[in-house]
This record gives C-alpha cells, structure tokens and sequence, in this order.
C-alpha cells in the first residue's frame, strides 16, 4: 500500500485529538476533515467544480446505489469513478453494508450476506463480502470499505454479538477478495451501545494493521450521550498512526466530540439534504430561508463566509429562490452549507495545531443544542 500513507503532524495536549495528512493515489486529506456525500456519483445540485470551490477534498460514493443504476460496468466504461464523475480528487466507496441496515424491510440477511428486492425493479439482488468488493474495485474509489452488518438501535446483546463477529468473518471474506494495490481497504467497528463490543471488536481490528479504520454503526437512532460513549472507548483503541473514519456524522458538536476523541474523517448527507428544506448552516446554527424575516435581508447568508453563494447573493436574495422552488436555491445553499462545514474542520485543524482546540473549541462539547438535530 505504498500510495497511502498517514502522517500526524499535531496533537492536542489536553485530549486526543490530532491534525494529520493522509496521502492517497488521487491527492491528500488534511485531517480532521469533513466529507461531502456524492452517493451516486454526485453531490446533489452541486458541480464538481463548485464542489472544489467548497474546498472539499475527499467525497464519497456509494457501492448499493452505483451497482443498481447505472452499474459498475457503465462506470468502468467511463473510466472509472473519477472521470465517470469528473472529480480528481480522493474518494471513498461505501460498502453497501448500511443499506443492510437502511433497507431492513427489504432485505434478508445470511451467514454469505445480504439479499435485497431493488426499489428499481423488484428483482432480488444478492451482496456478499466478495460481491461488495469486486463493485468496488470495479469503481476505483481510493478508500474502499469492507461488507459489514450494521444492528439497528435498539438491538439485544446476543443480536449485536451476532452481528459483530460477522462483520469480522465477512472482512476476512473482504480481505481475501480484495485485488487493487491503489485502492485501501478499511474494516469497519460495530458492536452497537455496548462498550465492550467495541472494545472487542476495535482491539481485534487493530491486529490487523489495515491502513485505516473505520467507526461504524452509529447515528442510527441511539441517543447523542450514547454515541459520544462509543466513540470516546472506540477511537483511542484504533492503531494511532492510521486515519480514524467516523461513519456518517456531520454535525457539529457531533465532530467536536470525535475529534477530542481522535477521529480523523467524517461524512454525512446533512448539507445538502437540509439545502433541498431551504436550510442554511450558520455557525452552529439552523438557519430556514422561508422564513418571512429573511425576505427583505440584503446581507450574504453569513458575513464571514467566502463561498461563492456568500460573495455574491443576499439572504433575500435565496430567501426569493427557496420560496420560489428555483433549483438554484438549493445549489447554492448546498455550496453553502458544505463550505460552512468544511470551514468548520479547518478551524479545528488549525486549532490543534496552534494547541488551542479545548480553548476554541471546548464548548461546543458542553450545548446539546449545537447539534441541530
């Protein structure tokens, strides 16, 4: 795996969060870094090249949805994820495993894996560790992601139990499938609520020296107070001089409390999702367009932000749009609302490495509210 590598360049005194740069064939990742969410080889409203403006330098696909439509074969076609897509920076694949999770009415799960009904069609499509891989390689996404089963919440101890040393038996599945020097495969953490799961499961991984790991299994209903506790027993436990990958999180209080914990990346669909409801992020708040007080506000969306959508239109402005279902207004809010989380995680970076992340960024720990949700 010589085209990764992770360097850490960094580190908190006062907690275990740290500032890295991971090196992949496509480019590098400053870390702590936020992710945005391409799942079918775009980022909703958004260009490849608006998504560059953002200052987005890892997004991610998804390997369920591009094997559905238009499929691995069509991508390879095109040349592979990146050009099929126009993005020539680093990216990441998705297993498929969340959707055992996300599809659960639709889908039935085996010691081989999962068969699923197509939403498209209604035909069954069987997805194993092997199957997972092999779209994968196909798509060529730098980071690929090991088949895993992610437990609902609430879920029993035996039905966690069971679906933990799964994921493990399907990695050693992935592991063996797995056929691309230029691509790193992660394994993923699950073990639920129950800290001595994941504690479990992280010290078995580790064993493996993989060139990153990830944190899955979390913001699937649990409480925030229980996902804060899995990731702080879960992250310390990961090999120190790899990337630490927590699965679709993307708030903020949510990141700050990763960070401190030591986690490295994050991903989430809440930007874009929440710009298609009118929805601006501004600095730690929930911002809804439609609202009748923005109509005649003529100041950019926040004063401080320098994208393309703040340098050049007035609340008003997008207020208009929204109320109108112009589609511009969802562009530009998701412009917006990705820069503003990426702005986020370089300030962070920047606090760690001047040794000021609990001083700048302490806070946000401790307000429930800052995760608008």
């Amino acid at each position: 795996m010589s085209n990764f590598s992770f360097q850490l360049v960094a580190n908190c005194s006062q907690t275990q969060a740290r500032a890295g740069v991971f090196s992949t064939p496509h480019g590098i990742v400053e870390t702590p870094r936020f992710m945005p969410v391409g799942t079918l080889a775009n980022v909703k409203t958004v260009t490849p090249a608006q998504l560059a403006d953002t200052g987005a330098q890892m997004i991610l696909s998804n390997t369920y949805h591009l094997h559905l439509q238009p499929g691995e074969k069509i991508v390879a076609g095109g040349g592979g994820l990146h050009k099929f897509m126009a993005w020539d920076g680093p990216m990441l694949t998705d297993s498929g495993g969340f959707q055992v999770f996300s599809l659960s009415e639709m889908r039935k799960i085996t010691e081989e894996g999962v068969v699923f009904r197509s939403p498209h069609d209604g035909q069954m499509i069987k997805l194993t560790p092997e199957k997972s891989i092999e779209i994968q390689n196909i798509l060529g996404a730098d980071v690929i992601m090991a088949f895993d089963e992610c437990p609902p919440y609430p879920a029993t101890y035996q039905e966690v139990t069971a679906a933990t040393d799964r994921t493990y038996r399907w990695l050693e599945r992935c592991i063996k499938s797995h056929q691309r020097l230029d691509q790193a495969l992660f394994p993923i953490v699950q073990g639920g609520v129950y800290l001595d799961l994941r504690t479990r499961a992280a010290t078995d991984l580790a064993k493996l020296d993989m060139p990153g790991y990830a944190i899955g299994g979390v913001s699937v209903g649990e409480p925030p107070e229980l996902m804060a506790q899995i990731v702080r027993t879960t992250a310390p436990l990961l090999p120190r001089n790899k990337p630490r990958y927590l699965m679709g999180v993307g708030t903020y209080r949510e990141m700050v409390i990763a960070i401190a914990a030591g986690v490295d990346l994050f991903d989430c669909v809440i930007p874009t999702r929440w710009a298609r409801h009118g929805t601006a992020m501004v600095q730690g708040e929930r911002w809804n367009l439609k609202n009748a007080k923005f109509r005649e506000d003529f100041a950019p969306i926040d004063e401080t932000c320098h994208c393309y959508t703040c340098s050049n239109f007035s609340r008003a402005y997008v207020s208009h749009l929204v109320r109108s279902q112009e589609i511009l207004a969802y562009t530009l809010l998701s412009i917006h609302n990705i820069t503003e989380l990426i702005r986020f995680t370089q300030a962070i970076r920047e606090s760690i490495l001047q040794n000021r992340f609990l001083t700048d960024f302490g806070h946000w720990m401790n307000d429930p509210q800052k995760d608008l949700e």
